[in-house]
């Protein structure tokens, strides 16, 4: 379906909606933190987010190729990385998906594969609570999807290591 979706936002009128649905996806920005990121709160690697919906900014550690699609995006005159309205984003998402031909899936559901992605790289829930903004480290186990054939993998190389 990612691969679909990708294609379509690449086929979109918008040429703002494939940059920012791969941000959501590198970075598990909400739709609304996305929106209102700006280039004067990047600083070497990282990105300030003064306005998040728990009201608490944070800073969200980028990988690098959020790093990448940042510096090939448009320079607006508006300050912002991704200079489109909630409903610009919504309405080239709902076309992408309909193009994509895939139901039952919406911008926040990047989000959710952003953090799913965050603990299959190894991260642990503090380092994912950091880039996500939970304060409740529970929340977070709706996103872990452990598989014993992982954790397996993990425990070995760290025997290696010692």
């Amino acid at each position: 379906e990612l691969t679909r979706l990708l294609k379509a936002c690449s086929n979109a009128r918008n040429l703002w909606l494939k940059p920012a649905v791969i941000l959501a996806l590198e970075t598990g920005m909400r739709r609304g933190e996305l929106l209102n990121a700006r280039y004067e709160h990047l600083n070497d690697g990282l990105l300030y987010l003064p306005k998040t919906k728990t009201g608490h900014p944070r800073t969200i550690p980028l990988t690098p190729r959020s790093i990448s699609v940042i510096a090939n995006l448009p320079r607006s005159i508006t300050g912002c990385l991704v200079p489109i309205t909630a409903s610009a984003l919504r309405q080239s998402f709902s076309r992408a998906k309909r193009c994509a031909d895939i139901e039952d899936f919406h911008f926040h559901d990047l989000r959710h594969e952003a953090i799913s992605r965050f603990f299959e790289m190894g991260l642990s829930i503090p380092e994912v609570a950091l880039i996500s903004g939970h304060k409740d480290h529970r929340m977070l186990a709706r996103y872990t999807h452990l598989r014993a054939t992982d954790v397996r993998d993990k425990l070995a190389r760290a025997t290696t290591k010692g």
